[in-house]
């Protein structure tokens, strides 16, 4: 029974090991690409998000 896990448990760390080896990182123009268009899509909808609620605030103050 140990062996079996053993055996288990090694064969998938060796798949892991395969696994890894077919990764293709980044490279550092891509990463700081990448990066300026997350950051700007997050300014875009905070902003946007911003503008609603405060349209909001003040429709909502006029009804009350």
């Amino acid at each position: 029974m140990l062996t079996q896990s053993w055996n288990s448990t090694k064969e998938f760390l060796l798949d892991v090991r395969a696994e890894l080896r077919k990764v293709t990182y980044p490279t550092y123009s891509e990463t700081i690409g990448s990066t300026t268009v997350v950051i700007v899509l997050v300014m875009i909808v905070s902003i946007f998000l911003a503008l609603a609620d405060l349209i909001l605030v003040r429709l909502i103050g006029r009804i009350i």
